[in-house]
């Protein structure tokens, strides 16, 4: 029986030791670069060569974080970054970015790679989508029920990775921009101020109503497994190695006690008690594995964590972390004058045989037994220490210390080799199959089109019919605005309709696909703005589930929203034979949009942008009306305050049962727009809480600006990203 992997964090090389000396089958780190937590200690390279050196030895597994979006600029430093780990071994990579995902595949061949939870893969489309890309394991957002991840696993036979324990975010991950929008400190790249654990007014109640409470499942462990989930998850790369090494072990200790006695599984106080002294919030959870949302989830009183008990960390310190960490062998060791000294290096199965410099007679000093006992003992920077030494030597020998520790430190490297190879990693054939080096490529002059299109974005039957009046180029409609019957007024128009598709689709929203499905047979619209992998696979897969070349599966164009991150050439070229248009990342500036744009210039695949409306800066599954114990299951308003009294308006969607909380003011990209800065001619307008009349306003004034600038009309309004960007 396969038993699940345990897969734990590590943010330095301490908590690496203290993981697999806790017990860890594998362990998750981030280097200097392209990592999603960049305020971890994170490692060097030469630290994560020796990690993964380690972790063979040991016979565990390291996944190395390439989780971030990745700008046209970095990329062509992928290769650089990853080429040492990729030849030293690394098992697999985690990974957000599609752009990253294709050059990972072109030129690490045989890298395992694995999708981050960033992906917001949320049911079997997805997973079916990223599979038939080469993803061998994903991490699906932590917001689905057991019973989703289930059908998953039944459904696609992929590999599954959940999260057991650890902090939560109250955002579906990689849906994010709250941090950034605020502060410039973006969640895509690792950078979180974790603006969700402040406190917040709701509608006059004061709290914390964004702050989930951390997830602890040691009591849930055996539905866990039974689930069919393949590795266990902990979070806490930014937390103490003594954390990554405690929690470590408790899990170990409740695994192994599932496998060897299943019927009578049960978890002691004293280890409920130790998992809450290990830096963890006041108030824990399992998460939602049993629950689709509920005030029962969140810290409403404090996000604060617990006090961390001092003196049990230091015990653990002790325990996995402090001093050496090697793999004891046995040696044997022979000296004869006139010969060449040899080592042999034995554990198991595993053993290696090394000779060395001539033996010569002693003409003074002797080499005594314990003398070489102590050199060939030494463990110095292998992590190979030879617990017993048999020494079989002539009387009156001499050899240079200098020889023996050289051949000390040839026969520990090699032992580490045979140990390894034992072990069943063997990176020796990759070196072979690498492929050419990549030749950079060079950006080419991207010349600004003048013929600008306007397309707005509509949630409300006013602002639809207000759009309508303002003869805009197209319009993307919510999807919740369609009925049972299209109207005449939406069957007579010449103006291009798309249906805007929900944020986030789950098993049980599938109806809400084949309603949209249904409409684009009409004719009336022109396609689809899709907005996550579960979608893209619902609209371009034929009706055995098997995906569809050149986008033939339905009447009309597929558009990509800017949350489907197109950050580089590699994500550009990986989307354009897959859907007709896309929407500019938000978290770009104008620079970066030009260079973008300069090096991924296609006729086929379209480049638009968003440059008014209320930027949405979480998804969640979570929702504030029933989190305010006001739950009606109507969509509607709810306002969140700030400490700097900014209200947040948030609209509950109970269509498909998510919450969308926008910024609290518009982004407007009018100077952009009415000079012509912009490198691609689409350009739309999102439309959320205005009136009918307000949205013919701005309508009006955008078009105003194309023949004559003038100041909007509106005073509270962001620039977003369009200069700043992020880090």
């Amino acid at each position: 029986m396969k038993k699940v992997e345990l897969l734990s964090p590590a943010g330095n090389f301490n908590a690496l030791k203290g993981a697999i000396s806790a017990g860890a089958d594998a362990v998750y780190l981030g280097g200097a670069h392209y990592g999603a937590r960049a305020y971890a200690e994170n490692f060097t390279e030469e630290e994560i060569c020796r990690g993964i050196r380690l972790a063979h030895i040991w016979g565990r597994k390291i996944y190395l974080t390439v989780n971030t979006l990745v700008k046209e600029k970095e990329l062509d430093n992928l290769y650089d970054f990853l080429l040492p780990f990729y030849e030293n071994g690394l098992d697999g990579v985690i990974v957000q970015d599609f752009g990253v995902l294709s050059y990972i595949k072109k030129h690490f061949p045989g890298l395992a790679i694995h999708a981050s939870t960033q992906m917001t893969i949320t049911g079997s489309g997805g997973a079916a989508f990223v599979k038939e890309q080469g993803i061998s394991r994903i991490v699906p957002a932590r917001e689905l029920s057991l019973e989703e991840i289930k059908k998953i696993k039944s459904d696609t036979g992929v590999e599954i990775e959940a999260f057991i324990h650890g902090a939560m975010c109250y955002c579906y991950s990689g849906q994010c921009l709250f941090s950034s929008i605020l502060g410039g400190r973006s969640g895509n790249r690792g950078r979180c101020a974790q603006p969700c654990r402040l406190g917040y007014d709701l509608e006059g109640q004061n709290g914390y109503p964004l702050s989930m409470r951390d997830m602890c499942t040691i009591e849930l462990l055996p539905q866990l497994i039974a689930s069919g989930i393949d590795s266990f998850k902990i979070e806490g790369r930014m937390k103490k190695a003594a954390y990554a090494a405690g929690v470590t072990a408790i899990y170990r200790k409740y695994i192994d006690k599932y496998y060897q006695d299943k019927e009578n599984y049960n978890v002691s106080m004293k280890d409920k008690s130790l998992l809450q002294s290990l830096y963890i919030r006041s108030e824990t959870g399992d998460g939602y594995y049993q629950r689709m949302n509920g005030k029962e989830m969140i810290s409403l009183k404090s996000p604060a964590y617990s006090g961390t008990d001092e003196q049990l960390l230091k015990k653990i310190e002790r325990k996995y972390i402090d001093g050496q960490f090697y793999q004891k062998v046995e040696a044997n060791l022979c000296l004869k004058v006139g010969e060449p000294v040899s080592l042999t290096l034995q554990k198991n199965a595993a053993s290696v045989h090394i000779t060395g410099d001539m033996v010569q007679k002693a003409q003074n000093q002797p080499l005594t037994m314990e003398n070489i006992k102590e050199k060939i003992q030494k463990g110095g920077e292998s992590f190979i220490k030879a617990e017993h030494v048999n020494i079989d030597m002539d009387e009156n020998v001499f050899l240079a210390v200098r020889s023996i520790n050289e051949l000390r430190r040839k026969a520990a490297s090699c032992m580490e080799k045979e140990i390894i190879k034992q072990n069943g990693f063997d990176s020796e054939n990759r070196r072979k199959a690498l492929p050419p080096r990549p030749k950079e490529k060079k950006e080419v002059s991207c010349a600004l089109s003048l013929e600008r299109q306007i397309h707005v974005l509509v949630r409300t039957k006013e602002q639809l019919w207000a759009a309508l009046d303002e003869n805009v180029s197209r319009i993307y409609l919510d999807y919740s605005l369609l009925g049972e019957k299209i109207p005449d007024r939406l069957q007579k128009t010449v103006v291009q309709l798309f249906i805007a598709l929900p944020y986030v689709i789950r098993v049980k929203d599938v109806p809400c696909l084949k309603k949209v499905k249904a409409a684009l047979s009409s004719g009336v619209f022109d396609g689809v703005l899709v907005r996550n992998l579960e979608s893209y696979q619902f609209f371009t897969q034929d009706i055995c589930g098997i995906s569809c070349a050149n986008k033939k599966c339905i009447p009309g164009k597929i558009v990509l929203d800017a949350n489907f991150y197109l950050w580089n050439r590699e994500s550009v070229s990986f989307w354009e034979d897959r859907a007709d248009e896309f929407f500019l990342p938000l978290e770009l500036n104008a620079h970066e949009w030009h260079e973008l744009m300069g090096m991924t210039i296609s006729k086929t695949f379209t480049a638009s942008a968003v440059i008014y409306g209320r930027l949405p800066v979480m998804v969640t599954a979570n929702c504030l009306k029933k989190t305010m114990g006001k739950c009606d299951k109507k969509p509607g308003i709810v306002m969140l305050g700030d400490r700097y009294k900014k209200q947040f308006p948030v609209y509950t969607d109970c269509l498909c049962c998510y919450n969308v909380i926008y910024n609290s003011v518009p982004l407007s990209l009018h100077k952009m727009f009415a000079f012509s800065d912009c490198p691609v001619s689409n350009l739309r307008l999102d439309f959320t809480f205005e009136k009918g009349e307000g949205t013919a306003e701005i309508i009006r004034y955008f078009k105003e600006i194309m023949v004559q600038y003038k100041e909007p009309f509106y005073k509270e309004y962001t620039t977003g990203h369009y200069k700043r960007g992020v880090e």
